[in-house]
């Protein structure tokens, strides 16, 4: 959830530079304004892909790129994650 004002733009950079082996793409599927997410603000969701090239990544790597994701996206744009 970030102000009405921010640009996807800045929610795709933003994740997509938590790490840039890990992270292949990142795309908007779906944006969202409503009272449940609050006055001047909209929901954005995205997919990010994920593609290592040198090792699967276990569990831990994956919750530890998901924190990395999510930390960059709301120092980048002030979102914060819908829950």
């Amino acid at each position: 959830v970030v102000d009405k004002g921010v640009d996807s733009g800045a929610l795709i950079k933003a994740a997509s530079l938590a790490d840039r082996k890990l992270v292949s793409g990142v795309t908007v599927f779906d944006v969202f304004e409503g009272a449940s997410v609050g006055e001047g603000k909209k929901s954005i969701a995205i997919e990010v892909a994920i593609q290592p090239s040198d090792r699967t990544l276990t569990d831990e790597d994956f919750e530890a790129l998901t924190g990395r994701i999510i930390a960059n996206v709301e120092k980048s744009t002030g979102g914060v994650l819908r829950g």
